[in-house]
């Protein structure tokens, strides 16, 4: 190889670290974390997602006793503020991390949300917990057309995600929530949801002697309405997707983009052949079919669908109109029951596809029961209406190409979610 030519391979190769990190790879986060998690005194910095201890509880089996939680609440690294990334994938997303300045997360607060998160005392029956609609067995959704609440009570449109919120501001399908906090609490007095008052539920947790220590201990003025949504968000913005087969894929592609002219020549620099080993060592641990690879190409081109759900998280946390719903005498008109702007008729939130395959049905409504049908919608380019987002277009894909891009949503899309405890409550 000219020495001009290895000169500039070993500048690329300098730079690939930068150009590939805005792309979220080359990241040792999760591996410093994985060690973290096995020291005697957990680490103030985590990765989130695979930190493991995070979200598995406090250790020991049955339901939660005074003592216990006493116990585990004495070690001052329960309290410390922690500094968290983001797992490989969704940490090109670590520019819209937000924890708000006054709910700093630290492992005593995660565990607070996490029991709160599973418990159904927190409705007037004792029936519904935030679990009943994000059920990490389902997706972190659930598999109802609608969300089912208090005396079986159906609401008027599907749950949506409660994974990778920490990259998110507003919640729900239509926005009206600025932040998890107000999200949180927002179920707990919802006459259809949990049916309860935000009074009663504070007063019983204040009764409950486990609560009402935990309460003290990690926000210091007790059991409030805005603490109980405080420590749930806090734990919500503990639940993040893994890394999915896609990040490898586009780790390689980048790879090979950047380096088009010098694959040939790899086996002169032992450094950069030794990346691009581990690179397709890396795909081969998390394949993708070939379907699903063309899926991937057409997810970025003809098939438009990376002009909303874009990003890291796969999603412009925009609110588009679709046509869904929209053939209705009297339809849903989401994000404009929010804001009184014509142009928000019929609007909803782009949602996360990471993971899209756990969670069925889909859209706003639970009107698509797969991704196959999503795909035929977005195809014919939704239901006409006066305010579609111009964003949808007929796109005219064959059968094949829908086919691929189904492959690529279920395989392609597809990560680990943390390990996490949904039992040990409170006595």
């Amino acid at each position: 190889m000219p020495k001009q030519k290895r000169f500039l391979l070993r500048t690329l190769f300098s730079l690939a670290p930068l150009c590939l990190a805005a792309t979220g790879t080359l990241s040792n986060a999760a591996a410093d974390a994985t060690e973290a998690s096995g020291s005697a005194t957990p680490s103030a910095t985590v990765t989130l997602g695979d930190d493991h201890s995070l979200l598995t509880g406090i250790p020991g089996s049955g339901k939660l006793t005074l003592e216990e939680v006493k116990n585990w609440l004495s070690r001052p690294e329960q309290h410390v503020e922690l500094t968290v990334t983001l797992p490989k994938g969704l940490d090109a997303a670590k520019g819209n991390l937000f924890i708000p300045d006054d709910n700093p997360i630290t492992r005593a607060k995660i565990e607070l949300g996490r029991q709160l998160y599973f418990d159904p005392r927190l409705s007037s029956d004792s029936t519904i917990s935030c679990a009943s609609c994000h059920d990490p067995a389902q997706g972190y959704g659930a598999q109802t057309q609608f969300g089912v609440g208090v005396r079986g009570q159906e609401g008027g449109r599907n749950s949506p995600v409660a994974y990778n919120r920490i990259v998110s501001n507003a919640q729900f399908w239509d926005g009206r929530a600025a932040t998890l906090e107000d999200q949180a609490v927002g179920p707990i007095a919802n006459p259809i949801e949990m049916g309860n008052s935000h009074e009663s539920c504070v007063a019983d947790l204040a009764a409950n002697p486990i609560y009402k220590l935990q309460f003290e201990k990690v926000f210091g003025d007790g059991v409030t309405i805005e603490n109980v949504g405080k420590a749930i968000a806090t734990f919500e913005r503990a639940l993040v997707t893994g890394p999915a087969p896609y990040d490898f894929q586009n780790d390689l592609d980048t790879f090979e983009k950047v380096f088009a002219d010098d694959l040939e020549y790899l086996d002169e620099e032992p450094e950069l052949k030794e990346k691009y080993d581990a690179l397709k060592a890396a795909i081969a641990a998390n394949p993708m079919s070939e379907s699903a690879k063309r899926g991937m190409k057409l997810f970025a081109g003809k098939a438009n669908c990376a002009t909303c759900h874009a990003g890291a998280n796969f999603t412009d946390e925009q609110y588009h109109n679709l046509g869904v719903g929209m053939e209705a005498d009297d339809p849903d008109l989401g994000r404009y029951e929010v804001t009184k702007q014509e142009k928000d008729k019929g609007a909803f939130k782009t949602p996360t596809l990471r993971n899209i395959a756990l969670s069925a049905p889909y859209m706003h409504d639970g009107s698509q029961q797969t991704l196959a049908e999503v795909v035929d919608w977005y195809d014919k380019g939704g239901h006409k209406n006066p305010w579609l987002s111009d964003k949808m277009k007929v796109l005219n894909l064959t059968d094949q190409e829908k086919a691929d891009l189904v492959a690529f949503m279920k395989e392609g899309l597809t990560g680990s979610f943390p390990k996490i405890q949904t039992g040990r409550l409170p006595e």
